[in-house]
Parts: C-alpha cells; structure tokens; sequence
C-alpha cells in the first residue's frame, strides 16, 4: 500500500491498522520516503538481517549452528572454496 504523507497525517490510525496487514509506503514529494510495518514484521526482518556478536546469542542458537550441517545439494560450494584464503 502507498499513501502521501498528508494522505498518512491525516489518517494516522487507519494505517496504522493496515499496517498490521501489510507495509505501508509512505511517500513525500510523490517519492517513497518511509515504511509503516508491524512490530512481528519489524522483528522478523530485523532478526533475519542483523548480524549479532557471539556472546549475545542463546545457549540454544549456538547449539543449532554447532549441529548444522550445508545439504549435499550444495557440495559444489566447496569446491569454489577450495583455494580460497581470508
């Protein structure tokens, strides 16, 4: 959903009700300017993309990265790896 922002100003709790629904591009000078989401989708994106420091994850999360193992699907990748030095 777009929506201007004097169009958002003016109706500030109708989206934020659509937001629960689906983000809400808020434009400016006919531009996007910002996103209106819901906080579980801010979560979920902001989870899904920030990188965090080993020391602040859970004694679980650890745990399933330690377990974690890449498809065989995937084998190929390492091939691509082979030579390659950090």
């Amino acid at each position: 959903m777009k929506v201007s922002s004097a169009e958002f100003q003016q109706n500030v709790g109708r989206y934020q009700d659509a937001a629960q629904r689906e983000p809400v591009a808020i434009t400016k000078d006919g531009r996007p300017h910002t996103v209106l989401m819901s906080a579980a989708l801010f979560e979920l994106v902001v989870k899904g993309r920030v990188a965090r420091r080993v020391e602040d994850l859970d004694a679980q999360t650890l745990e399933a990265i330690a377990a974690a193992e890449v498809s065989a699907d995937h084998a190929e990748l390492d091939a691509l790896l082979k030579d390659w030095t950090p």
